[in-house]
């Protein structure tokens, strides 16, 4: 494992990488009536997909934002990190907020052959990543195959917008700010230049289900322990894996903290760490595998201390 200093994503890159692993974000728009735009707010949750660098939002024929639109255009997204499964309980229970993606731009209408097109190329999208899901090695499908039934995959969620169930207008949101939220609540200002020569990891899409899989592996964490223990010293009770991009991942671990409770035992807390690969991963193909390479060295630093040897 190479040293996490330098090796972390800029705010730019997470900002991507969460417009392209999420699939839902909530819409907001200056409520219209018939003498123009108010000062209320309407919001809803509504669909999305990343193409290009832009978010193509498909909202409901019944939902408000299609009169508010007219009248005013402006509007705003609030994408939030996907945290699946047991790791949200985790989060909710010490109070850290998911890291999101703050937008404002215009929210513009498709005309009837670009609608057809953003439908296109969602359909393609979407059967993109059922082949690659399909395709998997062993690996990658143990990993993708332990996550819960609940957490199914972006792909599987925006198939909503093509089964012909309901009817949705489909607008592009032109992008006029960008706002990075991190865990502790605090916003950091996007450069819009650099977020659009920022590119989201290829396994991106895939980081739900990965994230869900090795969370519920129990295997997979006394691996991340092990991590906290070998490559930082630190004596994890508990951890999670928190998130996953092409340089590395994050863990929330449960480690000793500098004071003590009442009786004069050590507490423990929840803290966040960084572990870098030793190369980028790629694909979601590469993340698995130097994930096992990085469990396989470990345990071999582990058996060398001990004197056990392999």
């Amino acid at each position: 494992m190479k040293s996490s200093k330098g090796l972390a994503l800029t705010f730019a890159e997470k900002c991507k990488n969460i417009l392209s692993s999420n699939w839902q974000g909530h819409l907001h728009t200056v409520k219209a009536d018939a003498k123009g735009s108010k000062e209320d707010i309407h919001t809803s949750r509504i669909m999305y997909l990343l193409k290009k660098g832009k978010p193509y939002i498909w909202v409901p024929e019944d939902d408000l934002h299609n009169v508010n639109t007219i009248i005013d255009e402006r509007g705003s997204l609030a994408v939030a990190n996907p945290h699946p499964g047991p790791l949200a309980n985790v989060l909710r229970s010490i109070r850290k907020l998911p890291t999101r993606v703050a937008l404002t731009g215009d929210v513009v209408p498709l005309k009837d052959e670009k609608m057809r097109l953003a439908a296109e190329s969602l359909r393609e999208t979407i059967q993109s990543e059922q082949n690659a899901i399909s395709e998997a090695s062993y690996s990658v499908s143990g990993i993708l195959s332990s996550s819960s039934i609940s957490s199914i995959s972006r792909s599987d969620n925006l198939q909503e917008v093509l089964n012909g169930g309901a009817t949705f207008m489909v607008y592009k949101f032109d992008i006029r700010s960008c706002t990075y939220i991190d865990g502790n609540g605090i916003n950091h200002e996007i450069d819009l230049e650099e977020m659009t020569q920022s590119k989201a990891d290829l396994l991106s899409p895939y980081s739900e289900k990965l994230i869900d899989g090795i969370n519920r592996s129990p295997a997979r964490r006394r691996a991340l322990m092990l991590f906290c223990f070998v490559y930082l010293n630190m004596n994890a009770r508990d951890a999670y894996m928190l998130s996953v991009d092409r340089k590395g991942f994050d863990v929330l671990g449960k480690v000793p903290s500098l004071t003590t409770n009442k009786d004069g035992l050590g507490e423990y807390q929840w803290r966040e760490f960084r572990f870098s690969f030793k190369e980028e991963a790629r694909d979601v193909e590469t993340f698995c595998r130097l994930l096992v390479e990085m469990e396989e060295e470990a345990l071999k630093n582990v058996s060398s201390y001990s004197g056990l040897g392999l």
